[in-house]
């Protein structure tokens, strides 16, 4: 292992699991990768519990309106161990990488005859997030899915499968059904992963249950957050390592696309256990300026798609 010491082991996490390769090519195809009974029982119930004390808690909560409401993981801690949570952070660092944040987290509660959403993407739209990476997505949504959807018109997200591709839709705005489109039914428990520029919409509930779910989108850290600006100091206290480094809670923009040095690593390497890529082991870098692989680079240099950016010192890995 490369230069990495006991300490530093036992100091680090390894990254947790991330993409499977058949995971990655239906998230690379359809833009959104559906994981059904990701979540146990109990999970599903903890975190039920946990959006209802958020919303019973608010004075502009009604049970027979839909409710929405941010920054969700600063609200309960039940919802703070969200964001590090081993069942989907591997997805997003996978992404990301040692730049990885928190951008948004989200409640959403439909009960039945509430407003639905009309065809949009997530982030910006009169510049899409795919005019600046084409390639890969600069946002993806972490959903979990806390009713039980087994009909189409329950509240439902309705997403257009590989439309990431696409930055604009003539449906734009409007409800109009699209040839292609698809209502996500599943059962409760559900964890859905989804590039924030797939085209979606939402039905709505003509049935006799509330939709509950909430949502978690991660970005690199250069992102601009969409709930927030900073975090209050006493609450990032009550954090982890990892958690209060992936909130990016920076007092300067400085640091939102150069973290200090003791932001790194975030964590280390899941294969090789190492805080760096084989073959970039000079030691007059300092590790939290080098550059490290993220899986999803990895996964395109062996396909052929780029160069290896460590360059000639590929060779000596």
């Amino acid at each position: 292992m490369d230069q990495l010491s006991d300490t530093c082991r036992t100091q680090y996490r390894l990254a947790p699991p991330g993409f499977t390769d058949a995971q990655w090519e239906i998230f690379e195809r359809d833009g959104i990768l559906v994981l059904e009974n990701w979540l146990s029982e109990e999970d599903i119930e903890r975190y039920t519990d946990a959006i209802m004390r958020v919303a019973q808690a608010d004075p502009d909560y009604s049970p027979d309106r839909y409710y929405g409401v941010e920054n969700i993981v600063e609200r309960d801690p039940v919802l703070a161990e969200l964001i590090d949570h081993e069942r989907h952070v591997g997805f997003a660092y996978d992404l990301y990488g040692e730049l990885l944040k928190i951008h948004k987290t989200q409640i959403h509660l439909r009960p039945p005859g509430s407003k639905t959403a009309v065809w949009h993407h997530d982030g910006s739209r009169a510049l899409p997030y795919g005019v600046f990476a084409p390639t890969l997505p600069l946002n993806i949504l972490i959903g979990y899915w806390l009713t039980d959807l087994p009909t189409a018109e329950m509240g439902n997200m309705v997403v257009l499968p590989g439309s990431q591709h696409t930055q604009y839709l003539e449906e734009f705005y409007s409800a109009q059904p699209i040839p292609g489109e698809r209502p996500l039914v599943f059962p409760r428990g559900t964890m859905t992963i989804m590039q924030s520029r797939v085209w979606h919409r939402v039905h709505p509930n003509h049935s006799d249950v509330t939709r509950k779910n909430l949502f978690l989108a991660y970005c690199p850290a250069w992102l601009v957050s969409e709930d927030r600006y900073d975090s209050n100091p006493e609450w990032l206290d009550t954090l982890n390592r990892e958690q209060r480094i992936i909130m990016r809670s920076y007092d300067k923009a400085y640091f939102n696309h150069r973290p200090p040095a003791s932001e790194f690593p975030l964590f280390l390497d899941r294969d090789t256990g190492s805080d760096r890529d084989p073959g970039t082991t000079r030691e007059d870098v300092a590790l939290h300026i080098r550059k490290r692989l993220t899986a999803a680079e990895k996964r395109q240099i062996a396909r052929g798609e780029i160069a290896d950016p460590r360059g000639r010192l590929s060779s000596t890995a």
